[in-house]
């Protein structure tokens, strides 16, 4: 869903829930504003969940440069593929 879709959930949901005074008669508008602001927390925590476990950054002390580790790839045929990766800042040319 995303960051941008769960913010409009919430914003929507509250809305209904808390603005609109309509009466409908066999709609309850309050009831569907909670659901929409229930939704979109839990997209909001999905989408959380899903990119804090996507990669992890260590950062190392020196001059603020990161190292990049990827997660192990499920073994395939035996074997596990590993991939580690280093990303640097170039040098500075004065």
């Amino acid at each position: 869903m995303g960051f941008g879709g769960s913010i409009f959930l919430i914003a929507l949901g509250a809305i209904f829930a808390f603005a609109v005074e309509a009466d409908l008669g066999w709609l309850n508008l309050a009831v569907v504003g909670w659901v929409l602001m229930l939704t979109g927390v839990a997209g909001l925590l999905l989408t959380l969940h899903f990119w804090n476990s996507r990669r992890r950054a260590v950062v190392a002390p020196v001059r603020g440069e990161r190292v990049v580790a990827e997660q192990v790839v499920p073994v395939q045929d035996d074997r596990v593929v590993e991939e580690y990766r280093e990303v640097r800042r170039p040098r500075r040319t004065v």
